[in-house]
């Protein structure tokens, strides 16, 4: 009976393991694969012309004849539109004035959410803002505006249990029994025309600066400064680390400084990480007055991963055998010697392991940085510009374009771009890591 018991439980435990092993890959898949796919639409979408003028106009990319060509192609499409619309001024100047005020607003309109969709109209003033210069460069965000010309949005709350309801009342009714009237129909048919959209492979996403606070371009200078924290700050934590759980493990008697130590080491591990955010403000910047700088960020961030990378390396040293020590120091090995030779080698592929998780943790962090390393909008760094300049970080970028930039919706590629890239990132220094390990474990196995 006992048997059988045991084989039950067995088996039930199995069971468990496997439906968590089961459980976690379609939570990761259910959680990567939206990721993957929304972000993959930064580098592969249907560009338009405009997208194609803007590369042209920005990056001097593609071949000018054939832009050329397309662009009079496309002028001799949308000259039919611009047509109405003057058609329509000149119907303006014999209307009554209380009709005139209403359509002229009514135009005003129309003329802002058209100029969103193909960009500023035939000999008018170059605009300011590079965005208003150029019309929609993706088909995707096409389609949408061409809804926002065709249709007003209203609100029906005439229902006080429903709530406002949306409703869409075609533009073209405003402009019933006028030359506009025939400007809608002419637009939804002719838009795949007026656009011309190709399937586009935008790799320069990943090397290409921001331009206009990321409507055009790449996430370049944010990628080149995540890597730049992250190695800074593996570059400060894991000597400290490594040193320090030496020193806990080998070196270190027993007794109420080490109890201590080793207990605020083990407190440090669950501090949140904005609380470490604010020590490397009030201590590194206003303290010691570094500057805001991937300097400072690094210096903070490897605060924050040092009790992870001390525990590793602690369990790391502590699990080799002390039959290797013993046989070092019997053969006349110096304590010093044999934790360089002997212990620090044979414990190296589990130290590895705590440096992964710590550096995965350093590359997406955002609170550290906020006040000590990162910005909204900067260039690329140069190496002698690292101590005494903030750069742009992924982390901290998607934040801000997801909560606080003015043209959210706009961006939502560049978002889910970004948290591909970040994970893209943080996977290629892991598996870069993992390698590592593999090649230090086979050579000791040798």
């Amino acid at each position: 009976m006992l048997l059988e018991t045991r084989k039950l439980l067995d088996k039930s435990f199995t069971a468990v393991g496997i439906g968590a092993i089961l459980l976690m890959i379609f939570a990761l898949a259910g959680i990567l694969l939206p990721i993957i796919w929304k972000g993959s639409g930064a580098f592969i979408f249907k560009g338009t012309v405009e997208h194609r003028k803007i590369m042209f106009d920005l990056w001097n990319r593609g071949d000018q004849a054939d832009l050329q060509k397309e662009l009079k192609l496309v002028e001799k499409i949308r000259a039919p539109l611009f047509a109405k619309i003057k058609t329509f001024k000149t119907e303006l100047k014999k209307m009554p004035r209380t009709k005139r005020r209403e359509f002229k607003n009514e135009l005003k309109n129309l003329k802002k959410t058209l100029e969103e969709l193909i960009g500023p109209f035939p000999g008018e003033r170059q605009p300011v803002l590079l965005r208003q210069r150029y019309g929609c460069p993706r088909w995707d965000r096409t389609l949408i505006k061409l809804k926002e010309v065709l249709y007003i949005t209203e609100w029906d709350y005439s229902n006080p249990e429903k709530g406002g309801i949306k409703k869409l009342i075609p533009r073209r009714k405003y402009f019933k029994n006028t030359s506009m009237e025939s400007f809608f129909p002419y637009l939804k048919e002719n838009i795949e025309n007026i656009m011309q959209p190709h399937l586009t492979f935008y790799p320069q996403f990943l090397t290409d600066s921001a331009k206009d606070s990321h409507i055009f371009g790449g996430i370049w200078p944010e990628l080149l400064g995540t890597i730049y924290l992250t190695l800074g700050a593996m570059l400060f934590a894991v000597p400290m680390g490594v040193i320090a759980a030496i020193y806990f493990c080998e070196f270190a008697s027993n007794g109420p400084v080490i109890s201590f130590l080793r207990i605020s080491i083990s407190t440090l591990a669950g501090v949140p990480s904005i609380v470490f955010g604010l020590f490397g403000l009030a201590f590194f910047m206003n303290t010691i007055h570094l500057p805001k700088s991937v300097l400072t960020g690094s210096l903070t961030l490897a605060l924050l991963i040092l009790p992870t990378i001390i525990r590793a390396s602690e369990e790391a040293i502590l699990a080799v055998p002390r039959t290797y020590k013993e046989a070092a120091l019997a053969l006349g090995g110096e304590k010093i010697y044999t934790t360089l030779t002997v212990t620090l080698p044979v414990a190296l592929p589990g130290i590895l392991t705590g440096i992964i998780l710590s550096m995965g943790r350093a590359a997406g962090e955002t609170a550290p940085i906020i006040f000590t390393a990162a910005v909204s909008v900067g260039s690329v760094l140069k190496i002698d510009q690292l101590l005494t300049n903030p750069t742009p970080s992924l982390s901290w970028n998607i934040y801000n374009l997801c909560t606080e930039h003015e043209a959210v919706d706009e961006i939502r590629h560049v978002q889910y771009g970004m948290v591909l890239a970040l994970i893209a990132v943080v996977v290629l220094l892991n598996l870069v890591a993992i390698f590592v390990r593999a090649r230090v474990s086979s050579k000791l196995q040798n």
